[in-house]
């Protein structure tokens, strides 16, 4: 648990100091620096290169997770810049909960989903002032949290790409794909040291701790029970909302969230054996969760 604990806070602290930061760098500008600063952080640390032989079906999941990577933080930074960091994240988990439906095979399970799904659906209604071109950029990036939820189990499940060395790849393979994208955006920024500053602390936040911490979760973790965990990001974003951002809840949003942290409750608190997680998943059974 104290993996996703972490990963969980900083996925949305770090956006959140982003939103601070879009006053001074354009929005796309932050999403090429949070990424090229987990590039090069990854290049120096693990420099997978030299860990990981690139052929065939990793190289292809390689591609496919950092193409991930790229895509899904400009729109992601695109959607918090119009709507609600709480917004973004409620539409985010909607892909998340399908993952985890995938994997629900008791009545506990689907008991759970119905409090998560409910929790989401009272969370989506948090001020879509944003417009269409909000909503349609916290869609697109639904769509690729989802994938990144596959991708990153993938990898972390694949034992030649040794987890955290696959995400470092990936993330070199991200910052060639956004380039071409948003690094014309980050480069009136190198003449503000303050701001360089700040976005490479965004990165280090956004883009390094959540998603090391993400592989160190999935390989103790089924995909199913670590999507439905992930139910409590729209939680967690609202809080930070609050803390960082002055965004205040509603009454729903509450409502929202007590419903789908009792999900994610109920989910976890089911018994291992014929009808638990680890009789859905054998060759994690007795492992320790992060």
């Amino acid at each position: 648990m104290r993996y996703f604990a972490v990963s969980a806070t900083f996925h949305y602290l770090g956006p959140a100091f982003a939103v601070l930061l879009f006053a001074r760098v354009d929005v796309l500008g932050v999403a090429w620096l949070r990424i090229a600063t987990a590039a090069l952080i990854f290049a120096a640390w693990r420099r997978p290169w030299r860990r990981i032989d690139l052929r065939g079906d990793d190289a292809r999941l390689i591609l496919a997770w950092g193409a991930c990577l790229a895509l899904m933080n400009c729109c992601f930074y695109l959607a918090i810049d119009r709507l609600h960091l709480g917004t973004v994240a409620a539409i985010e988990f909607f892909p998340v909960i399908a993952l985890a439906a995938l994997g629900a095979r008791t009545p506990r399970n689907l008991a759970a989903l119905l409090l998560a799904i409910g929790g989401v659906y009272a969370l989506t209604g948090i001020h879509l002032a944003g417009g269409a071109t909000g909503l349609a950029f916290a869609f697109a990036n639904a769509g690729l949290f989802a994938s990144y939820i596959v991708l990153a189990d993938r990898v972390a499940k694949r034992p030649a790409l040794d987890g955290v060395d696959g995400l470092g790849a990936s993330m070199l393979v991200a910052a060639v794909v956004v380039t071409p994208i948003a690094g014309w955006a980050a480069a009136p920024v190198f003449a503000d040291p303050v701001a360089l500053l700040a976005a490479v602390g965004v990165g280090i936040s956004s883009s390094v701790i959540p998603y090391v911490c993400d592989q160190l979760a999935l390989t103790r973790l089924p995909r199913a029970t670590y999507s439905l965990m992930v139910s409590l990001l729209p939680a967690i974003a609202t809080v930070i909302g609050v803390v960082v951002l002055t965004q205040i809840p509603s009454a729903a949003e509450v409502l929202g969230v007590a419903a789908v942290a009792a999900g994610v409750a109920l989910h976890a608190a089911q018994p291992e054996g014929p009808t638990g997680v680890a009789a859905a998943d054998p060759e994690r059974a007795g492992a320790p969760v992060g």
